[in-house]
């Protein structure tokens, strides 16, 4: 079978529809996957989809494969990625949601628990091979079994957090899938919500479910200004990650949300391992350390923070992109909506919300940053840039994942992306005039290593 190379990511499947992923290449992954799910014992799959609009059609197509195979599904249907997760977590121990996560609306793909843990990588391109010489196995018996688990998935938040206070709140989804099943939790919890984009419409006539985007979070801000409402949250596509907005319509990102959780998570777990990757705050790991835990420092991408936390035993990861697993009184998995639960259980503490939020440790940073390249280039010039890279102390060096330089005052990072021929870049600084001298080394850094690089803004 003849299929794109390119849509076989790092941590997932993903291209444009129906060009590069269709019906043909669902099903062929459905064979695959039934095939390899099999050898390790697994009878039943779980399959969800986010609300694009070649979902219905992708999920029914891998459906078949998996059947095909001689695999058990169990459909849950219109779901968030972490709906998927929890299904793969209480139900059955693999499955694939059907997921352009935060790509334009063409795009669509599959995100994969196999045995318990998200495969990446190499397991990814073994399905590719298995999909391409067609050596999957079929067999009789699998069968489809529909399950909603919107009522258990909600019951179980529900249970786990407390408010000390109700909270009013504006809730923005984007339109995606997010917004058939958030708003209700938090009211359920105990909240005002005020709904922005809750109808599940794989056109995104408002704006594109991205919260990273400073640009995807204005609808948020002028109705915060407006209203009374205290807070705002805002969902990706395929609802694992949360953006936060204060009244003031600042933008908590997801490394200040970190200190927070760590410091609540670690008053009951003294000493626990925080695993987060390269792309934070310098300001998180201290703030571990002050609230009694051991800071990690990792490699980006949510399949390999999840392994490292598995293998830390981890009570909390978090990522800069927005992905948060909380492990302690939850799955492992990221979840935006859970993540707003437990943020809302922290702050209802307190009679302000933004004042506690507003008072994290914050410095002065750039956005992620890209720098276009070759198909292929990244990690060589990384690879080059790890043999360039030299700092006079205090600058310590690390090339877990590209090149981070820490100083006393900040920190510069340049590492490749590994989904989109990119380098990614972020800078950060206690003072501005610290940010700019670490931009400045950093970029001269790159210019040795690339001399046609052009640095422009990230675009997910």
């Amino acid at each position: 079978m003849q299929v794109a190379a390119s849509i076989f990511k790092a941590y997932d499947i993903r291209g444009v529809t129906p060009t590069a992923l269709n019906e043909g290449v669902a099903e062929a992954l459905g064979l695959a996957f039934g095939t390899r799910a099999l050898q390790l014992g697994e009878k039943t799959v779980a399959v969800g989809r986010d609300g694009r609009l070649s979902g219905p059609a992708l999920s029914a197509a891998l459906i078949r494969g998996l059947v095909t195979a001689g695999v058990d599904v169990i459909d849950i249907g219109l779901a968030t990625t972490p709906m998927l997760y929890f299904a793969a977590s209480t139900l059955c121990t693999s499955g694939i949601q059907v997921t352009g996560s935060h790509n334009p609306r063409d795009y669509n793909g599959f995100k994969m628990v196999l045995a318990g843990r998200a495969i990446y990588g190499d397991d990814i391109q073994a399905l590719r091979k298995t999909m391409e010489a067609e050596t999957h196995q079929r067999a009789d018996g699998g069968r489809v079994r529909l399950i909603n688990v919107s009522a258990p998935y909600q019951a179980r938040i529900v249970s786990d957090v407390k408010l000390s206070r109700p909270m009013k709140l504006v809730v923005d989804c984007g339109n995606g899938v997010a917004g058939a099943s958030a708003p209700g939790i938090f009211r359920a919890l105990g909240c005002e919500v005020i709904e922005l984009f809750s109808e599940v419409d794989g056109n995104f006539p408002n704006h594109h479910p991205d919260p990273s985007k400073p640009e995807n979070l204005q609808d948020v801000i002028r109705t915060l200004r407006e209203t009374d409402a205290e807070l705002g949250l805002a969902f990706d596509g395929d609802g694992d990650r949360l953006g936060i907005v204060t009244k003031d319509g600042a933008t908590i990102y997801p490394d200040r949300q970190m200190i927070l959780f760590a410091q609540d998570v670690l008053s009951r777990v003294p000493g626990g391992d925080i695993v987060f990757d390269v792309k934070c705050s310098q300001r998180l790991a201290p703030a571990i350390e002050a609230a009694g835990g051991v800071a990690h420092i990792y490699k980006t991408g949510h399949s390999l923070i999840k392994a490292r936390m598995k293998e830390l035993n981890s009570p909390l990861g978090g990522e800069m992109s927005g992905h948060i697993f909380f492990k302690e009184r939850w799955y492992g998995f990221d979840d935006g909506t859970y993540a707003g639960a437990r943020l809302l259980e922290i702050l209802s503490r307190s009679p302000n919300a933004s004042d506690v939020l507003n008072a994290l440790p914050t410095s002065f940073s750039t956005p992620e940053l890209n720098v276009a390249c070759a198909e292929g280039e990244p990690h060589a010039v990384v690879d080059k840039l790890v043999a360039l890279a030299k700092f006079d102390a205090p600058a310590k060096i690390s090339t877990i994942d590209g090149v981070r330089v820490d100083w006393p005052d900040g920190f510069g990072l340049i590492r490749a992306s590994n989904t989109t021929p990119v380098l990614v870049l972020r800078f950060e600084g206690h003072t501005l005039e610290a940010l700019h001298r670490i931009e400045a080394a950093m970029l001269a850094l790159l210019k040795q290593a690339k001399p046609d690089a052009v640095v422009g803004a990230s675009a997910h």
